[in-house]
């Protein structure tokens, strides 16, 4: 059985991230990444809307507020170190009403405190800037970038590898074994063992820690976000990315317009509740994920909660016009014909026992391991200092 002295779980940006950095601070580590999949970033790396985000929503002094505030920096940073597409093109929060209107300056307050510069723009200064938008007013963030996660993942796997890690990938975990000695970690065709492991599982994170018997608060619940994408001559209806004022009572950001780095325009996301944790098709029901939520407490307490909303996102879901409608509140130009069909994505939500969402990252570990439990977006904008954080962890915990 091979043995190693780190292994990391999770071929996502975060885990890659955390292995890079790892070898990079300790070269004489012996570092193994194992991925499931046969390649890496299959899931909600490769599967996102691609933005660098800058931190608009996040509570000051949150983990959250701070990974996203130094992670578009360092992102961005190293794309331009390493020739890999990026641009910082801005976002606008459009507000539709005076209802949304009056909401701008608790986000503009919270963006002071983030240390995220704003700009307030009038109706007028709306329509020059962006004149297929429709608003009373909008802030304009300027520290905002798109990127492509994918490309960044692969460029950090394969400076992991000069370093001379190793990486396995097509082998799913089907076990963690841990005692004083290490941690054996058993694969699908074979078994390796550990003197320390990192879990970064995302959508699986919940499970993997409870196959090391930590104890834990929450259970991940996937949320489905559908996109639709613009027609080509559509590609240029916008200039900046286009999000509309959150409501505070509602858990997600709600529809928005996002420019992609490859030059064209998505419409989205939505959020509807999964019923298979890596369910990418239209219909996707998995009997052991829909029966594990079903007897989750928490699982009861959050539909309660949003019973609400969470009809309309599936009403939506199935019904294009209301979907369109969404959007057209600050983009009137679009019509159904605009929408076609695009990737679908699963966001990983940790959800307590009580029914709360974990809106911030969260950590658990054993004597011999550290775990990412929940990492929500803007989880790749912050890959590079969420690996940093655990990089400084694992050196402190392991006396590496």
């Amino acid at each position: 059985m091979l043995s190693f002295d780190i292994v990391v779980i999770g071929g996502g940006i975060v885990g890659v991230a955390t292995a890079w950095q790892l070898k990079h601070r300790h070269p004489g580590t012996s570092i193994l990444l194992i991925e499931k999949e046969p390649d890496l970033a299959r899931h909600q790396t490769g599967r996102n809307s691609g933005v660098i985000h800058a931190g608009v929503y996040y509570a000051p002094g949150s983990l959250k507020a701070d990974f996203c505030r130094r992670g578009a920096a360092w992102t961005m940073a190293f794309c331009q170190e390493h020739g890999l597409p990026y641009e910082q093109c801005g976002k606008l929060l459009v507000a539709t009403d005076r209802r949304e209107f009056e909401r701008m300056a608790a986000l503009e307050e919270r963006c002071r405190r983030n240390g995220i510069d704003t700009e307030r723009l009038s109706e007028a200064e709306l329509v020059k800037r962006e004149p297929h938008i429709s608003g009373v007013g909008a802030i304009y963030v300027a520290a905002t970038g798109i990127t492509d996660y994918t490309r960044i993942t692969a460029k950090m796997a394969a400076m992991f590898q000069a370093c001379g890690g190793e990486i396995k990938t097509g082998q799913a975990v089907r076990g963690l074994d841990e005692d004083t000695r290490g941690v054996r970690i058993g694969l699908e065709r074979t078994a390796v063992s550990a003197s320390y492991v990192v879990v970064c599982g995302g959508l699986m994170a919940d499970r993997l820690a409870r196959m090391m018997r930590i104890p834990l608060d929450f259970k991940i619940i996937p949320f489905r976000g559908e996109y639709f994408q613009l027609p080509p001559h559509r590609n240029r209806i916008v200039n900046h990315l286009i999000y509309p004022i959150p409501d505070p009572e509602l858990p997600f950001l709600g529809v928005h317009l996002t420019r992609m780095i490859d030059g064209s325009v998505t419409v989205g996301p939505n959020a509807v509740l999964g019923w298979k944790r890596e369910g990418y098709g239209r219909f996707n029901i998995d009997p052991y994920d829909s029966l594990e939520m079903l007897a989750y407490p928490g699982f009861w307490q959050v539909i309660g909660s949003n019973l609400k909303s969470g009809l309309a996102e599936i009403r939506d879901s199935f019904h294009r016009p209301g979907y369109l409608e969404r959007v057209r509140k600050y983009c009137p130009a679009l019509t159904l014909a605009d929408l076609r069909p695009y990737p679908v994505g699963i966001r990983a939500q940790a959800v307590t026992r009580r029914g709360a969402l974990v809106h911030d990252f969260l950590f658990a570990e054993s004597e011999r391991s550290l775990h990412v439990c929940n990492a929500p977006s803007p989880a790749a904008t912050s890959a590079m200092p969420i690996a940093e954080y655990l990089c400084a962890k694992a050196t402190d915990k392991f006396g590496l």
